[in-house]
């Protein structure tokens, strides 16, 4: 087995980090370039991917060859047949000219396939082809065509989910999956985050003529704990942004977190296999608990509110003791029930952190639904109470009624024709 200099291949493509993930990817993706095999390389949106398909390619006999990149999800299903393979001269409508296609432009060369996972399955029928025997036909032509071209496929989709549910062909996925690389995601590179981040900053200070920006010992925490969803392009767009738009060079936690978007602080479950189907990944049932769990939860809210309107109003302070008991938990802090799957072994799901059992747990939904209506109805019935008690206080007088409760007197009319209160 021939050395590798992974250090090396790092600086040529521009690779920054030196996790072990990464570090073993490259020297997959090194090994298996000078060879023909096919290669699978697998990861999250914005990881990176590409690089591996040029690290490929570059340390290959075909490095003097055509290398293309081609996007399948992005070229439309009519057309990719005709951006891939070519067609001749009024195959179809606005075909004027024949058209030679990538296969055939790349003749000696790569090509690096990219989102392979969105392509159609007529189309992947057509690579099959490609793959197996070195032959195309151009669309609306019967000729047979030889090609000699070499297949990098890339995908951040689960392929063997999709060939489950009839969506991507088996015999292609193990034609293509000969050599698989796994590109990391950014979470998972620990240290190489705060590597990347200060060589887009240097990289935006030089194009845009500015000090390069630097993060505080407290914001360090904070850009490595974060997620990274959209992986390395999201890590350089918010340097970009921070780079732009900050006149202090020196980005403390807070404002790095201004720029943070703020989906990690969703108390939602995260569905963590987005590939399973909604009937599948979870019960009408579990979503009704859901929905009339976060319903109590509002429903406390509103009652805190309506409390704090009745002691700092001069409203008659006997409906507050008349009322007493709607009032009594409203001090103490409401807890959602966390989101439980119903198999617990699929592992579909990310609890939420739970410190104490809760005291609903056994609670029916038909409890749940009768208490919430119950609430909705003494709250509908105290307004109308209040209502009345303040128009007979000023005679009937809406402009200093509407005061008095806190109202503008277009609210009050309203209010007077949605409880058909007679003045």
């Amino acid at each position: 087995m021939r050395n590798i200099d992974i250090q090396s291949i790092k600086q040529r493509f521009g690779i920054i980090g030196n996790s072990p993930q990464l570090n073993y990817a490259i020297q997959v993706a090194a090994q298996v370039a000078p060879t023909e095999m096919t290669v699978l390389i697998t990861g999250e949106s914005g990881s990176g991917k590409e690089s591996f398909s040029k690290i490929i390619h570059h340390l290959s006999p075909r490095k003097h060859g055509q290398f293309i990149a081609i996007n399948c999800g992005a070229i439309p299903e009519g057309t990719i047949d005709s951006e891939l393979f070519g067609h001749e001269k009024g195959s179809f409508t606005g075909a004027h000219d024949t058209r030679k296609g990538y296969f055939e432009v790349t003749d000696g060369g790569s090509i690096f396939l990219d989102e392979i996972g969105e392509m159609p399955l007529g189309t992947q029928a057509r690579l099959l082809r490609v793959l197996e025997n070195g032959e195309f036909i151009k669309v609306g032509s019967s000729k047979v065509q030889k090609t000699d071209v070499r297949v990098v496929a890339a995908t951040n989709v689960n392929l063997l989910n999709a060939v489950e549910k009839g969506r991507f062909r088996e015999d292609l996925y193990y034609r293509l999956n000969t050599v698989p690389i796994t590109v990391p995601a950014l979470r998972e590179r620990g240290d190489d985050v705060y590597l990347l981040f200060r060589k887009f900053a240097s990289d935006f200070a030089e194009k845009y003529r500015v000090k390069s920006i630097t993060l505080t010992p407290e914001a360090i925490p904070v850009l490595l704990d974060f997620r990274w969803p959209g992986n390395i392009r999201q890590l350089k767009n918010i340097v970009e942004q921070i780079s732009v738009l900050e006149y202090d060079r020196e980005i403390d936690a807070e404002t790095l977190k201004r720029y943070l978007p703020r989906e990690q602080a969703s108390h939602v479950p995260a569905l963590l296999n987005s590939e399973k189907s909604g009937d599948q990944a979870f019960s009408e049932r579990d979503i009704l608990y859901k929905v009339l769990f976060d319903m109590r939860r509002d429903m406390s809210e509103l009652k805190k509110l309506v409390f704090e309107i009745l002691t700092h109003q001069p409203v008659d302070t006997e409906l507050l003791k008349e009322h007493s008991h709607l009032f009594e938990n409203i001090g103490q802090p409401y807890e959602p029930r966390p989101y439980q799957p119903q198999e617990q072994n699929e592992g579909y799901y990310l609890p939420m952190k739970q410190s104490q059992p809760l005291e609903y747990e056994d609670q029916k939904i038909e409890d749940i639904q009768h208490e919430s209506a119950e609430e909705s109805l003494s709250l509908e019935d105290k307004e109308k109470e209040l209502i009345v008690k303040a128009l007979k206080k000023h005679r009937n007088k809406r402009k200093y009624a509407a005061q008095d409760l806190g109202i503008s007197e277009r609210t009050l009319y309203r209010k007077l024709k949605q409880y058909e209160i007679e003045e």
